[in-house]
């Protein structure tokens, strides 16, 4: 303004002019306020498509894993609707803050369709700052609503990564500038209405999307696979841990991973294993001799809600009786005649993986049960071979004596020798042979034999019978014998196993 003395009039218009320039100065340009109300709509559409998301997350789990798994579903879901609890107590803050600024500033306009008062200046600072300092009590409710967010979450290593756009934090100090809080570089002085409305429809935004993030994350932890391989043990397993001399020992040494804190499910043959810290226990039946073989299965949760099913490669165990092989170097006989049991058994290699033959006489039988035939006296060797490692190997021999068997003995009344009474012998009607006290229980019938009767001072009766009966003349002349007579049976044949056999003498005394 120009120097020098002024009138009244020319004062008044200096003053109005400098009222004009700070009004010109404060005034904020229309298109700018429109550009706030701009992104307050996109802010609010927005806003409303990620809750429908999260009703629809919430819907979702409710029909499908809420139903189906009530028992792992139902803590994940009480905590999401938690974090919705959360979200909507801030949400609904920052509305009625809202509210009471578009009602403060004069409502709604009806010409531009935005709020009547958007390019106020004094609205959003007093009550966001400095009278009713509102803005400080949101920027609490911001920060404890995100504290109690992440506290959903019982694992720390859960929220690893997670970026919750929900935060108060101040713009970063600039040089020539003074530097400004949160509540001032949001509601302070010279922030226009629009823009102060704008800044809270954003933190309403910001609250949705971190809603959307952490519910999200809870109930996604159901989908999950059940398994979560948090232990480690180094294994070591072998085909067999009985090893023949020349046969190579061969074992697989590998890591293994369970779930400490799941107990899958582990079948073998249908039947569920008892586990134990993600580890099953498998006890398989003894009750049979043989080899068994089996294979486990387990199922593993995908995330998809379906099962995947693992089996282990077929395992076998060999079921044997529990026994001891004595074998008397002196002792090992075999008969000519019969069948001669013999057992062949090697530890460790299975019963149908033998092979067992004779040098001497043949074999008949399999799976470690054998009966050998020999026909001339000698020796015969037995050799046992068994399959290893895809290979035959020969796992030992043994010698045997090759015997006829032993003679029977006559008897007539009981006895083979010496005195008996008359009324026994004249009670008798046949001859036996028999084989006492021998390791086979065989039969011998006697063919044929002669009868002498021998009274005192008399001549000897003799009579012959072809079978092992008295024929008729030497009943009638036993009947006649009294103390004193001597019976003797001679020239007795007996037919058994291995041929015709010439017996012994019997010599009765009656008395």
């Amino acid at each position: 303004m120009a120097g020098g003395k002024e009138t009244p009039r020319q004062r008044m218009i200096g003053i109005l002019y400098l009222v004009l320039l700070g009004l010109i100065a404060l005034e904020v340009p229309e298109n700018l306020l429109d550009a706030f109300k701009n992104i307050g709509d996109s802010l609010n559409a927005s806003k409303t498509n990620v809750k429908t998301g999260i009703d629809n997350s919430f819907t979702t789990f409710e029909k499908t894993k809420l139903k189906d798994e009530p028992e792992r579903a139902k803590d994940p879901y009480a905590r999401a609707q938690k974090a919705k609890q959360l979200a909507d107590d801030l949400d609904n803050y920052i509305e009625s803050l809202k509210t009471t600024l578009v009602k403060e500033s004069g409502g709604m306009s009806q010409a531009t369709g935005d709020y009547a008062g958007r390019e106020g200046m004094d609205f959003a600072v007093d009550l966001m700052v400095d009278r009713r300092k509102n803005g400080y009590a949101l920027h609490k409710k911001i920060d404890s609503t995100r504290k109690a967010l992440l506290e959903l979450f019982k694992d720390p290593r859960d929220t690893v990564g997670m970026n919750l756009s929900l935060r108060a934090t101040p713009p970063r100090p600039r040089a020539g500038f003074p530097t400004k809080d949160w509540e001032q570089a949001n509601f302070g002085e010279g922030i226009p209405m629009g823009a102060a409305m704008t800044s809270l429809i954003k933190i309403q935004s910001d609250v949705k999307n971190s809603e959307n993030e952490v519910v999200k994350k809870l109930l996604g932890k159901v989908d999950q696979a059940v398994v979560n391989l948090d232990k480690f043990q180094a294994v070591a397993v072998a085909p067999t841990s009985y090893v023949l001399v020349g046969q190579p020992y061969t074992a697989q040494v590998f890591l293994t991973a369970s779930d400490s804190h799941s107990n899958p499910d582990i079948t073998v043959e249908g039947s569920k294993l008892p586990t134990q810290e993600g580890v099953g226990k498998y006890t398989g039946g003894t009750g049979s001799e043989g080899m068994h073989t089996w294979v486990g299965t387990i199922k593993v949760k995908q995330t998809d809600g379906s099962f995947k099913e693992y089996k282990t490669a077929p395992q076998t165990y060999q079921v044997a009786r529990p026994s001891a092989v004595v074998s008397p170097d002196k002792m090992n006989v075999l008969f000519i005649g019969v069948q001669n049991p013999v057992s062949v058994s090697a530890p460790g290699v299975p019963k149908e993986k033998l092979h067992v033959s004779i040098s001497n006489g043949s074999l008949s039988g399999s799976n470690g049960k054998y009966e050998a035939t020999v026909s001339a006296p000698g020796e015969a060797t037995i050799t046992v071979s068994g399959e290893l490692g895809g290979k035959t190997q020969v796992l030992g021999s043994t010698m045997f004596r090759i015997k006829r068997i032993p003679d029977p003995k006559p008897q007539f009344a009981g006895k083979s020798s010496g005195a008996t009474s008359a009324a026994n012998l004249k009670a008798q009607d046949r001859l036996f042979a028999k084989l006492e006290n021998f390791y086979f229980d065989l039969k011998f019938d006697v063919t044929r034999f002669t009868m002498y009767i021998m009274k005192p001072r008399q001549d000897a009766i003799i009579l012959n019978s072809s079978s092992s009966e008295l024929t008729p003349q030497m009943k009638q002349a036993l009947g006649t014998i009294g103390p004193g007579t001597k019976v003797v049976f001679s020239n007795i044949i007996a037919t058994g196993p291995g041929g015709q056999r010439g017996l012994d003498d019997i010599i009765l005394s009656a008395n």
